[in-house]
């Protein structure tokens, strides 16, 4: 009988990334029954999934709604979105935290997390303003600590990010030319990731695997890339002369529409003591190997979803 398996944020990148690539998989998709949960089953998305798995209802928010979502559950792919009030840590590490709680309670044999590096702890308390980091990481921590197996997923910087997030993508100077502008070095690198069509990847060779990858944290990405590797690869697939400009911190700041100092301290912290921390390169190159299939270079994510520039 298989085991049924409950994805959170299912109708996201990531969870949907997970059911995908189970559905898809000869060996996980009989071993592993989907029950994707979302907080409105009535969605769009919702609907659709509901052609292909189980889709229940469940908020954080709601105690009782996750008890009833991860009753008879045997693994849980779980999630947490990021708060940006004063008190956006707290928030986000409660309902991490609530969920890995009601997961023990319903007798749930084993969670995979999307955790983040604690960017606090690594910067030695330079860097206190990526709350989305550090709450996440701090769920990790108390997972970690809980009668449950567990292994972590902990994405880079997400390709698709440079279309969904224009106000970090190039802009168009009055000579033509677009310009894609940082505080940073053009060496600083950024770990890549297709949250899309990868993150699967990751989860699938814990799911096939999942007592040789226990106590584990993947650091996903395809590799990473300096932000003048980022740009030419850009310019290349859309045919446009696209240039890295280093620009002064505060300049950076006010380019942001949305919290500039969560952006300005994420980007100065994966500089100064890299993504994943000190060994940042090596822990991507072990998570590469490990995968469950081939990832995406990006070169061939932007052959496959072309840049818009607006």
């Amino acid at each position: 009988m298989p085991k049924i398996l409950a994805v959170f944020g299912a109708t996201g990148q990531q969870g949907g990334s997970v059911i995908n690539y189970v559905l898809n998989d000869p060996e996980l998709s009989q071993e592993y029954k989907i029950r994707a949960i979302t907080r409105d089953v009535n969605s769009e998305k919702a609907k659709q999934l509901k052609e292909k798995v189980e889709v229940v209802q469940g908020d954080v928010l709601n105690r009782a709604s996750l008890e009833t979502a991860l009753t008879g559950v045997h693994t849980i792919f779980a999630m947490t979105t990021p708060s940006f009030g004063p008190d956006g840590l707290d928030v986000e590490y409660n309902s991490g935290r609530t969920i890995a709680d009601v997961a023990v309670e319903k007798g749930a044999e084993y969670i995979i997390f999307s955790t983040l590096p604690p960017v606090k702890e690594i910067s030695g308390g330079k860097y206190t303003k990526v709350t989305p980091f550090d709450a996440k990481a701090k769920v990790e921590q108390h997972i970690r600590g809980l009668p449950i197996k567990s292994a972590f997923y902990s994405a880079g910087f997400f390709m698709e990010n440079f279309q969904s997030q224009t106000f970090l993508a190039p802009r168009q100077g009055s000579d033509g030319t677009w310009v894609m502008t940082r505080h940073n070095s053009p060496k600083a690198k950024l770990p890549l990731i297709d949250a899309v069509g990868d993150t699967g990847k990751f989860i699938g060779a814990i799911l096939a695997e999942p007592d040789k990858y226990e106590g584990k944290t993947f650091c996903a990405a395809t590799a990473q890339y300096s932000l003048e590797e980022v740009t030419a690869i850009m310019s290349k697939a859309t045919g446009k002369t696209i240039v890295y400009k280093q620009i002064p911190l505060e300049d950076f700041k006010k380019s942001l529409s949305f919290i500039p100092d969560i952006f300005a301290e994420a980007f100065s912290y994966q500089e100064e003591f890299g993504y994943f921390g000190p060994d940042s390169k090596k822990l991507i190159v072990w998570a590469v190997e490990n995968a469950r299939g081939r990832l995406s270079t990006f070169e061939e994510y932007l052959e496959a979803h072309p840049l818009q520039l607006a």
